[in-house]
């Protein structure tokens, strides 16, 4: 199917089959294709990729038998034609490309080998090379490529370093410029860094060199294929279940909530699970620089910002689509994350009748996100007065939620802030729940305990008028 020397069934031969000295000549592919396939050999000997059911335990390869077989299968595929073919179909092909391969050059390969030969060529031609095992282990959250040969995951909110490599420093280009073109994309030495997604909907950050000194590096936050909510999320220890009532009916009050803390905390989680608890009646629209939000709901509508184009047009950002949404009929609007100018139109929404908005900040105290906002605004609105910013942010946010990864490796809910009015010039809160750290004795695992604070949260008369102030009492007991 994919080659010129088509399979014969009935011999398990390929017609005219090579021997050395008569090999036949390379199709014409694409640069991008020939390049990822495009071996640079090294001594020390790969790792196959785990999970095949032929391979059981992972397989060692030689990596001269590897480069071998790669240049030997690029001869006889058709790339073009296997890039739109089912991955079933393709195994099936390959595998057998590779046992006559085997035969033809004496290889002595076992069906394991085999299997996790063919498996590691098609992560190369299709795939995301070395780092593709990688994406299949549900126990990873994030994968660094720094350069060819360093890849660290995150595990349980730990960095480790792994033992896949890429072949040289042209195979991580190859890969990156593979992924970004995937969603139409562009990032070379004129365009060096990119946000992207992967086919799952995972997070890709790309920098290029001459920006990246040592070699490209590709950042992924992964896409978490379980749908996390809050019981789940108290069950690990997130947060407390009395927190996950009292968010409950935050979000049933349809409350505007802001998420705040650092890179890596657990906000787009944590606003993944609040986003389960919308109603299902509602018109929901998402807007983000790099679509990884997973909304449960049937109306949902998402939007994602477009890059300049190569001559230096087309540029659609966050601001340009809150705007738009607006026009869109929204119940409510949830912004990814709130990194500039188009903090002023979220409060505008969050004011003009669209509650239950949500948005994540990077900040490291409620307080912060909040004066973070301030200045977001600043930058777009600078002739505003500050009261009036403040003023505006007193009545569009209801709640701050702080998040954050600690030296456990743990993410946990340090606040839930909920903020009062203005008092002078003066945006007032008041903490509902904090964590407070046991520091009587000092261990690798964090303890402590979710306090909640003896206050009337100021939305109570809201909750009673959605006929929920009894739970909230409850939950604040």
């Amino acid at each position: 199917m994919f080659g010129r020397k088509a399979l014969d069934r009935n011999n398990g031969a390929m017609p005219d089959e090579p021997v050395q000295g008569d090999r036949p000549a390379p199709l014409n592919v694409s640069p991008l294709i020939a390049a990822a396939l495009t071996a640079a050999p090294r001594p020390e000997p790969i790792v196959a990729p785990p999970g095949d059911a032929a391979a059981g335990a992972p397989v060692r390869l030689d990596e001269g038998v590897v480069n071998l077989m790669r240049s030997h299968v690029f001869e006889r595929i058709n790339v073009a034609a296997a890039a739109t073919s089912s991955r079933a179909r393709l195994i099936e092909e390959i595998s057998a490309i590779v046992g006559q391969i085997a035969s033809v050059e004496r290889l002595p390969i076992n069906a394991a080998e085999q299997a996790a030969i063919t498996k590691s060529l098609l992560d190369d031609m299709l795939g995301v090379g070395p780092i593709e095992p990688l994406l299949e282990d549900e126990s990873i959250t994030d994968i660094m490529v720094n350069g060819p040969f360093q890849i660290y995951v995150e595990r349980r909110g730990k960095l480790e370093l792994t033992d896949a490599k890429f072949r040289d420093a042209q195979h991580v280009t190859s890969v990156a410029q593979r992924i970004a073109a995937s969603i139409g994309r562009r990032v070379d030495e004129s365009s060096p860094t990119c946000d992207a997604r992967l086919a799952d909907g995972s997070r890709v950050n790309i920098v290029l060199p001459p920006v990246a000194i040592d070699g490209a590096c590709i950042s992924i936050r992964k896409f978490a294929k379980r749908k996390i909510d809050l019981s789940q999320m108290a069950r690990q220890g997130n947060l407390s279940m009395a927190m996950a009532k009292l968010l409950e009916v935050a979000s049933a009050c349809r409350l505007n909530i802001v998420i705040s803390g650092g890179t890596g905390s657990g906000k787009t989680t944590l606003l993944n699970a609040l986003s389960r608890l919308i109603d299902s009646r509602e018109r929901v629209i998402t807007i983000e620089d790099a679509a990884e939000l997973q909304l449960q709901q049937p109306h949902v509508v998402r939007m994602e910002t477009r890059p300049i184009n190569t001559e230096g047009h087309g540029e659609i950002n966050q601001r340009e689509l809150v705007r738009n949404a607006l026009r869109m009929r929204p119940d409510r609007i949830i912004l990814g994350e709130t990194r500039g100018a188009e903090a002023f139109d979220v409060l505008q929404a969050m004011n003009t009748g669209h509650d239950g908005s949500m948005t994540t900040v990077h900040a490291n105290t409620p307080r912060d996100a909040l004066s973070r906002l301030e200045n977001m605004v600043l930058m777009s609105n600078a002739n505003l007065p500050l009261r009036a910013i403040r003023s505006q942010i007193a009545s569009a946010v209801n709640l701050v939620i702080q998040i954050e990864r600690m030296r456990d490796g743990v993410r946990r809910i340090q606040n839930i802030t909920e903020v009062v009015g203005m008092e002078g010039e003066v945006v007032t809160t008041q903490d509902l729940f904090t964590f407070e750290i046991n520091t009587r004795e000092f261990q690798e695992q964090v303890f402590g305990d979710y306090v909640a604070n003896s206050v009337r949260p100021h939305f109570s008369r809201r909750a009673a008028y959605y006929g929920l102030e009894g739970v909230l009492a409850a939950a604040m007991k």
